[in-house]
């Protein structure tokens, strides 16, 4: 498994790329944080950039990706593995108050960012699976 560990910096390019900025996007892929272009694509339900997170030794990402998404063993997964800020990111991108509160404390506001952009996003997914109108639009 890979290191889970980023400047600032790249956590907030990293938050500009979900949020749909694809020149930053470009930059990662093209400047040593490809695993963060395509958990752009993965957050976006991309099956093959899915698989490319789990196959490239970034098993962690791909599970908080599923933990965001309600997934328990991913959730216990992260837990186990001891990835405490990767779990409340994603507890609290499922709603989770207290994980709220456990990122304002524990990491840095780059963090936080991150955790709120993937929450929008998962939501707009959500709400487009729910409206008949936009079927298949993700």
């Amino acid at each position: 498994m890979q290191p889970f560990e980023y400047h600032p910096k790249i956590i907030l390019a990293w938050a500009k790329a979900v949020e749909g900025n694809k020149e930053i996007k470009k930059w990662l892929f093209d400047n040593e944080f490809p695993e963060l272009a395509i958990a752009v694509d993965a957050i976006r339900l991309k099956e093959t950039a899915r698989d490319w997170l789990t196959d490239n030794g970034y098993p962690h990402i791909m599970a908080f990706i599923h933990a965001a998404e309600g997934n328990v063993r991913a959730q216990k997964w992260l837990q186990l593995n001891h990835l405490d800020s990767l779990f409340h990111m994603a507890m609290a991108i499922e709603s989770e108050e207290e994980s709220w509160k456990w990122i304002a404390k524990n990491v840095g506001p780059e963090m936080f960012m991150l955790t709120q952009t993937i929450k929008k996003v998962k939501d707009e997914i959500e709400e487009n699976h729910n409206d008949i109108h936009s079927f298949n639009k993700d």
